[in-house]
């Protein structure tokens, strides 16, 4: 049972609703279409987000107590991993092959909807795969890829997979929408990289907060955040966003705080968990926020 238990903990659960809220924006651009998938499609498309990032989380975990590195990390909410295998050393099996059969499942929804829709999902799809499998052992050793990697997997793969696997066109909402998730995600993981630097550093990785320093990092991160706002803003100015839409800037003022706030913590351990909770809750407020507008 404490293996089931650590197999459970390692594809980090609470961390999974950020894969069903990219879906959804997929899903919600597909309705600004009048393309209304049957719930089959629906559940198949969300559910197999949910999968990717669960495989995403499973083969990180695996990789990082293999490499050592929960060993040297300093777990927090939001960054260090789950602590599942270091505390539970014999699951890390059952781990990986959870990891591996949870990306087959994927693959298996990805086929389905690759008969049924052609050619264009095989490029996103295969590229989603690429992703999961190479991220922790390879594209963490290269700061650029490390920053851009998350956004397309979680942007472009997902979000406008589920528009293509759900019979919609790739239009300038779609594409805005896609850009809005791979800002904020790319953020997310940037700044969730800032407390795990040294003991990244000491495994080989090479993100951006290794080799440009935390402060020029969260000045990054900052303005990935703030840019993702002035997308949506820009889409409803164009009117390539419905006016609903601007419910999501309602979590603009968060985010402006966020920003100003986090090249000041840096130093302080608490303070900064806090800014990393609430950076949490404004990227999920405003993806949810997003798919709510353009759903009305």
């Amino acid at each position: 049972m404490s293996e089931t238990i650590a197999v459970v903990r390692a594809s980090r659960p609470n961390f999974l609703l950020l894969a069903p809220l990219c879906a959804g924006l997929g899903l919600a651009a597909a309705w600004q279409q009048d393309q209304h998938p049957g719930l089959l499609h629906t559940v198949l498309v969300l559910l197999g987000a949910v999968l990717a990032h669960a495989a995403v989380n499973l083969l990180n975990e695996y990789d990082d107590f293999h490499s050592g590195l929960d060993l040297l990390t300093r777990r927090t909410p939001f960054s260090g991993g789950s602590g599942a295998l270091p505390e539970t050393p014999s699951a890390a099996r059952q781990v990986l092959w959870a990891g591996l059969g949870t990306l087959a499942l994927v693959a298996a929804i990805g086929l389905y909807f690759l008969w049924l829709r052609g050619l264009p999902l095989l490029i996103l799809g295969a590229a989603g795969l690429v992703l999961v499998l190479t991220y922790t052992r390879w594209i963490t050793r290269s700061p650029l890829l490390c920053l851009l990697a998350p956004g397309i997997g979680f942007g472009p793969v997902m979000v406008l997979g589920t528009i293509i696997a759900l019979g919609a066109r790739l239009d300038a909402t779609a594409l805005l929408c896609s850009l809005v998730a791979l800002l904020l995600v790319s953020e997310l993981l940037l700044i969730n990289q800032i407390p795990d630097a040294e003991a990244d550093r000491k495994v080989g990785r090479r993100h951006l907060v290794i080799t440009q320093g935390p402060r020029k990092a969260s000045l990054l991160a900052s303005g990935l955040l703030l840019s993702a706002y002035g997308v949506i803003l820009a889409g409803l100015l164009t009117s390539t966003l419905p006016p609903w839409t601007t419910l999501a800037l309602i979590p603009l003022p968060a985010a402006l705080w966020v920003s100003r706030m986090l090249p000041e913590v840096l130093d302080h351990a608490e303070r900064l968990h806090a800014v990393l909770g609430l950076n949490v809750a404004v990227l999920l407020s405003t993806l949810a926020l997003m798919c709510v507008g353009l759903s009305l």
